[in-house]
């Protein structure tokens, strides 16, 4: 969006520079993204001091000046203005300079003396019609300084980023008034040269009507909001006025004649489109607003003929199409120097049909744009009068008939009611409610009641992106300012849900796997199966791997062989993600699983270590043990031997919930072996009910709810350790021993850890060797060594007597 300052200025008159209405409006209303000075045939202008003037030896006008224009050395310049005067500033044009009437500055020999420049009058600037002397310049500035920076001369444009939420901004109305409710002023239409009074009201009409003997008919399948038509007789097409050439310049458009200017100087001023037709051209003095017919075309305005697409609403007369609605007028219809009688159109058009038009005839036009976005149909009857008044005022002739209006059912405009508390809530600081008032007021929203507690206001037509109290809040933030908000940290309550379970185990796995290094993985659930063991995607990605994995495992198996086959065979994977189980004529049955491989050296080389030892199937254990207590916090784990290549069941709670496996790759001779662990982590919400109630899921140990963290106090009381070395037999296993531990070491027990194991000479035949460290603390006392023997003399006792386990002698 195009904008000029000097228009915005006529809208609101503010005493602000375009740097300050940018700022304004960046900060309350839209990006400026640029803004272009539109005198930069000036940009090589340059402030410079006079610093010695005296009278030219050969002339008694003419006088040789030292110019200081910032280059460090004086310049000799030869000027011939009776006002110069040293130590005073002017603007200057350097040799080489290219003046705006085109003249080009050379280095000159003027009756004996060399002038290298020229000191500038206003006349050569384009500033003024005084030529008698140079421009004075009473600005503070240094000399070298480029006049465009300091001197606002002509107009600038600024360049908006305009959302597609807000088309009402898409005209300097839209933005004047928010300009005049971020500064608490007013705004007006801004004076035309010449305009005449208001037109009579229009002829409101359902379906059809008409105007000065022009039938206007608008079928109800275009959808079209509102239609209103005028005719203008007796106009004199001719080139427009000085005032509305510039005006149209700054914001990027081209001067055509007065009447299509003038339809131009509408749009851009009211972000209302406008079209005029030449009367004379239409047949059956008819003009109606209906679908193409088949295999219709239509030459338009750019002069090419184009097949109109089946569900795009024209412009027609008594014969054929004139013009695509919204987008773009037609050649037989254009208005020419010879045109006497004007149709003037002012429509409000779907949005919908109107963009599947522009986009399935490759047009691309302002009023499209605006179209495209929505314009308020209730703008239509101000700029009906304001075009029929301009172009009489520019084109002569005479309204010959109070225009018709074909309306479409009036838009809703919403009451909505708006809490302080609310507001102060959502911002979470206090903005000031008198002005939270002012400032919906000042924007154009209708006070309906007001109190201390709430504001009921009515949302203008031109604002159908507001429809609820929230939108209302963002209105009252950024009018307040959203620099002007606090930006320290504060204590709060985003909100009173609470996150999906499922999202925070995955995210409590995630930090714990990462921190024991290793590296997530997001690949795709396809994989390569068979009807009989996979479920068949309908329309797979690709044929060879067209079935949804049963495991995790099937996705990490193949990252692995893709490192292996690189050479790296130091992997360490994981995936949270989705598993799906072929079940007969029903859905597949989907389970959220958390799934890793873990192959390769347990720690980097060094050279105190250049060979660490390989991963095992006590790492993939323990790291399974982590998993299982992360992703259920404070239910029983335990870890029981299984069979073939299936290493431990991992139970929570006496229910199997995954395996640690041993993984078959396609592997070189080189790689280690490559374990896997795969966890239950719960059903998907995909998974039948009744489906869900045959298995058991304990998330954070509550399935309804999510987990609830705990917290304690760091302890303050010292803690007391002892080893236990024990003779354990083969058959036993050691979560059976630990388990034992725990029951009659009782609640003073903190941690239990296994550091040793050993066979070999003096551990009998059958027998191993386990060493436990355990440690016991007190919260409020420190323990006696009374209570610490006493535990262990229980704990031997119960290990002797459960599982004939006894204490190793020294």
């Amino acid at each position: 969006m195009n904008a000029s300052y000097e228009w915005l200025q006529a809208f609101v008159p503010l005493d602000a520079t375009p740097a300050q209405i940018r700022d304004l409006l960046t900060t309350h209303t839209a990006v400026v993204e640029e803004l272009v000075p539109l005198r930069s045939d000036l940009a090589p202008i340059v402030v410079a001091r006079v610093t010695e003037a005296a009278r030219h030896p050969d002339s008694d006008h003419l006088w040789v000046t030292k110019v200081d224009a910032g280059g460090g050395e004086l310049i000799e310049v030869i000027c011939g203005a009776p006002n110069v005067s040293a130590g005073k500033l002017y603007p200057f044009a350097p040799v080489g300079t290219t003046l705006p009437d085109g003249k080009t500055i050379e280095r000159r020999k003027i009756r004996g003396v060399v002038s290298n420049g020229m000191l500038c009058s206003a006349s050569e600037l384009g500033l003024g019609e005084d030529h008698q002397g140079i421009l004075e310049l009473t600005v503070v500035a240094e000399p070298g300084t480029q006049l465009l920076s300091i001197m606002p001369v002509g107009d600038t444009r600024l360049v908006i980023d305009v959302g597609a939420n807000r088309p009402d901004l898409l005209s300097h109305l839209g933005l004047a008034r928010e300009l005049a409710a971020v500064t608490g002023t007013t705004w007006h239409l801004p004076e035309v040269p010449g305009l005449g009074p208001g037109i009579p009201t229009a002829h409101r009409v359902e379906g059809q009507g008409a105007t000065a003997g022009i039938e206007v008919r608008v079928d109800a399948n275009t959808k079209t909001r509102r239609y209103m038509g005028a005719v203008l007789r007796g106009v004199q097409i001719g080139a427009s006025p000085d005032w509305l050439v510039r005006r149209l310049a700054g914001v990027g458009v081209r001067s055509i004649n007065n009447v299509v200017d003038a339809t131009n100087y509408v749009l851009h001023e009211l972000g209302q489109p406008v079209h005029a037709f030449d009367v004379g051209k239409l047949a059956g003095k008819a003009v109606v607003v209906r679908r193409a017919r088949p295999k219709e075309a239509l030459v338009t305005l750019d002069g090419t003929v184009r097949s109109l697409p089946p569900d795009a609403v024209v412009i027609a007369d008594g014969e054929r199409a004139q013009a695509v609605a919204g987008v773009m007028g037609g050649r037989d219809s254009e208005v020419t120097n010879e045109t006497r009688d004007l149709f003037i159109e002012v429509a409000s058009f779907d949005p919908k049909l109107t963009r599947a038009a522009r986009r399935a005839l490759g047009l691309a036009t302002d009023a499209s744009y605006r179209f495209e976005r929505g314009v308020d149909p209730e703008l239509a009857p101000e700029a009906m009068d304001r075009i029929v008044r301009l172009v009489i005022a520019l084109a002569g002739g005479t309204l010959a008939e109070a225009p018709v209006d074909v309306a479409g059912s009036k838009l809703a405009q919403p009451v909505i009611t708006l809490r302080h508390s609310r507001v102060a809530q959502v911002l979470g600081s206090e903005v000031p409610w008198d002005q939270s008032r002012r400032d919906l007021e000042g924007a154009g929203f209708e006070l309906v009641a007001k109190s201390d507690r709430d504001l009921k206001v009515r949302v203008p037509t031109w604002r159908s992106d507001v429809t609820s109290e929230i939108d209302l809040v963002e209105e009252v933030a950024r009018f307040h300012g959203y620099d002007k908000f606090p930006d320290e940290i504060r204590p709060f309550r985003p909100t009173t849900t609470f996150d999906d379970p499922m999202w925070t185990v995955a995210d409590r796995l995630r930090d714990a796997l990462v921190g024991l290094g290793l590296y997530e993985t997001r690949p795709m659930p396809f994989v390569h199966g068979t009807e009989e063991t996979h479920v068949r995607v309908g329309n797979p990605l690709a044929e060879n791997e067209a079935f949804l994995r049963n495991s995790l495992l099937e996705t990490l198996a193949r990252r692995a062989e893709f490192n292996l086959s690189h050479r790296s065979g130091d992997v360490r994977i994981f995936e949270i993600g989705s598993a799906f189980a072929r079940r007969k004529a029903a859905m597949p049955r989907e389970q959220f699983r958390l799934g890793a491989i873990v192959m390769g050296r347990r720690r980097p080389p060094h050279f105190t270590e250049p060979q660490p030892p390989l991963l095992d199937e006590w790492d993939a254990k323990s790291l399974a043990e982590v998993a299982a207590a992360t992703a259920y916090p404070g239910q029983p784990i335990e870890l029981a031997p299984g069979t073939g290549q299936v290493l431990w069941h991992i139970h929570v709670d006496g229910r199997t919930m995954g395996n640690v496996v041993q993984v078959a790759l396609d592997a070189p001779v080189w790689a280690a072996p490559a374990y896997g662990i795969e966890l239950v982590l719960g059903p998907m919400e995909t998974e039948p009910a009744a489906d869900r109630g045959t298995h058991s899921y304990i998330v954070g140990g509550h399935p309804d709810r999510p987990a609830s963290t705990k917290y304690r106090a760091l302890p303050t009381m010292p803690a007391a350790e002892i080893d236990l070395a024990l003779v354990v037999p083969a058959e036993t296993t050691v979560a059976d021993v630990e388990r034992v531990i725990r029951t009659s070491a009782g609640e003073l027990l903190e941690r239990l850890d296994l550091f040793d194991q050993y066979t070999g000479a003096g551990v009998e035949t059958g027998h191993r060797s386990l060493a436990w460290r355990l440690t016991f603390r007190h919260p409020e006392r420190t323990l006696r060594d009374k209570e610490i023997e006493g535990r262990r003399a229980k704990i031997l006792g119960a290990l002797e007597q459960e599982l004939h386990v006894r204490q190793r002698s020294a």
